[in-house]
């Protein structure tokens, strides 16, 4: 089949599926066989992000082949979509020349985003590239806080005077070549370039050429401070359904706009953060190398080790009774277990729900008491089948007992600390995502090694 039939036959698959296994499979071997004719006939037609996707899938020596086969028909915006190791390494191989080309046709929020994750040399060496008015602007960007509304903003926004007529203003947007492809709102200010309102497009298009700026009926504005999370950013937009919003200086004076559109990257960022945090990673590795994977990961494994030798320190506490009573050792995993299980269940509702800000101090208490009962009927419900399963097992009904009861002190433990854990740490001003697990992993275990045992101590041998 000619290059054109294959191509087709791809591009009728996307329509219907999207990006699929068929194609990434039809680039790998056409790179294997050199064929960058017919690699590149595929990749071309791609939308950035299907495109980055497909590199990320790539070998690394087929990333490099596909791109410089693409050479000038690669969308900048593909560096973009590009997970952040890829990239990085995708530009240190390229070298700072195409770096260079590529950045300088991004937006400058675009640029920042893909420059702010390279060491300082290869920043200044692809920075060195950029013409003039659009280095001075990525510079300027890069001096905000990392995470901030000044990194994510866009510095290209429509602002009019409050005096301007309608017709004024459509005319200026018609003339205008420099302004932004897309924009929702049209921002009035006053003479020092302070907000005063915004009106929607729509708005301004359905209004009389003859009427003020001034005089209709303005959106009322949420100011964003250039130094503000982006984690707080995202929360008023959730909040107050916003499509886009002003970024002003200490000063007051509009700097920039967010749009929903980059909100919606800061969500998702926010939300893969706090569940790679849960499970004791601080970022995604999947296109790492194992030496860094073991870097991120071994510190957190190190933490654990140290929570688990605390448990085992409990459990060398009842040493004799466990020699005594041989079937402790096969139950007291379950206690733990079911322990771990339960707090973390609540330790995710609580995390999320801090990050939503459902949860504060506000209601904290109301919250905590609906967990704890929350953790004592879980308790009493397998109290009674643990109870059950202990006396099928092993025919003693004081074991049983005591499994049932060490159960019931563990889940309600667990339940409390999954809530209570969170919102110490982030009255603390920690990130409860980070730390909260380990803590909580800790509790559960030593709780539930010490109630099983502590009271077969009491109960079996006394």
């Amino acid at each position: 089949m000619s290059i054109e039939g294959e191509v087709r036959d791809s591009a009728t698959r996307r329509e219907r599926v999207g990006l699929d296994e068929a194609l990434v499979s039809e680039v790998r071997e056409a790179l294997e066989r050199r064929d960058t004719a017919l690699a590149t006939a595929l990749a071309r037609t791609l939308h950035p992000s299907d495109l980055a996707d497909l590199i990320q899938l790539l070998e690394p020596h087929q990333r490099l082949l596909l791109l410089r086969a693409l050479g000038p028909d690669v969308d900048p915006d593909t560096f973009a979509y590009l997970e952040e190791s890829v990239r990085e390494e995708l530009l240190e191989r390229l070298g700072p020349d195409w770096g260079g080309r590529i950045v300088a046709e991004l937006d400058v929020d675009d640029a920042v985003d893909v420059l702010e994750d390279l060491d300082r040399a290869e920043r200044e060496a692809i920075l060195e590239r950029l013409p003039i008015h659009e280095r001075i602007a990525v510079e300027e960007q890069l001096r905000f806080p990392e995470d901030s509304a000044g990194r994510l903003m866009q510095r290209d926004f429509v602002a009019v005077p409050e005096y301007w007529l309608v017709g004024q203003t459509i005319d200026y947007l018609r003339a205008t070549p420099g302004l932004p492809d897309d924009f929702y709102d049209i921002f009035i200010v006053d003479p020092r370039m302070h907000p005063v309102g915004g009106v929607p497009v729509s708005r301004v298009l359905r209004s009389r050429r003859s009427v003020a700026m001034r005089d209709l009926r303005l959106k009322e504005l949420h100011l964003i401070p250039a130094t503000m999370d982006q984690e707080e950013v995202a929360f008023l937009f959730r909040q107050y359904g916003l499509v886009s919003a002003p970024v002003v200086d200490e000063q007051g004076r509009i700097i920039g706009v967010i749009t929903v559109d980059d909100v919606v990257d800061v969500i998702e960022e926010e939300a893969e953060e706090d569940i790679l945090a849960l499970g004791g990673v601080s970022e995604t590795d999947v296109f790492v190398p194992p030496a860094e994977t073991v870097r991120r990961r071994a510190p957190w494994l190190l933490i654990n080790l140290i929570t688990a030798i605390i448990a085992s320190m409990v459990i060398a506490l009842f040493e004799e009774t466990i020699a005594r009573v041989v079937s402790l050792a096969v139950l007291m995993p379950i206690v733990a277990s079911m322990g771990g299980n339960a707090g973390t269940q609540t330790l995710t509702i609580a995390v999320r729900a801090l990050a939503t800000r459902e949860l504060s101090p506000a209601n904290a208490a109301r919250v905590i008491a609906k967990e704890l009962l929350a953790g004592c009927l879980n308790g009493l419900l397998f109290l009674a089948v643990g109870a059950a399963v202990a006396l099928v097992w092993f025919g003693d009904p004081w074991l049983a007992a005591v499994f049932g009861l060490a159960m019931l002190v563990n889940l309600v433990v667990a339940a409390l600390s999954g809530v209570a854990i969170p919102l110490l740490l982030h009255r603390l001003g920690l990130d409860p995502a980070v730390a909260s697990s380990v803590f909580l992993t800790t509790i559960t275990d030593v709780v539930g090694f010490f109630a099983f045992l502590g009271l077969a101590q009491l109960v079996l041998l006394d």
